[in-house]
C-alpha cells in the first residue's frame, strides 16, 4: 500500500473525530517522515562506504598488478643471473 493511500485511509478516519485526532495523524506523519529520513541517510552513509570500499579496492588491483609485473621481472633477472653464474662455474672448472 502507498504512503498516499495509507494517508487517505487515515484522513477517512478521524474525519468523524475533533481536532485532536488532527494533531494525532500530524504527530503519526512526523514519525513517518523521521522514519524514511533515518533510511535515506542510511542509504546514503552505505553508499558513500561502498564507493570508498570501490576505490580501495581499483587501487589495490593496480597495485597487485605493477607487483606482478615487477615480480615477473625479477624471476627474469634471477634466471638471468643463474644462467651466468652456471657459465662462470663452467670457465672456472676448464
Amino acid at each position: 500500500m502507498s504512503h498516499e493511500n495509507e494517508a487517505k485511509i487515515k484522513h477517512e478516519a478521524t474525519e468523524d473525530r475533533g481536532p485532536g485526532d488532527l494533531t494525532l495523524l500530524t504527530e503519526q506523519y512526523k514519525k513517518d517522515l523521521k522514519k524514511y529520513q533515518d533510511r535515506e541517510a542510511l542509504y546514503i552513509k552505505t553508499q558513500n562506504q561502498l564507493d570508498g570500499t570501490k576505490a580501495i579496492v581499483m587501487e589495490m588491483a593496480g597495485t597487485i598488478r605493477q607487483i606482478h609485473g615487477e615480480n615477473e621481472n625479477l624471476k627474469a633477472e634471477i634466471s638471468r643471473l643463474r644462467e651466468e653464474i652456471q657459465l662462470l662455474e663452467m670457465q672456472t672448472k676448464k
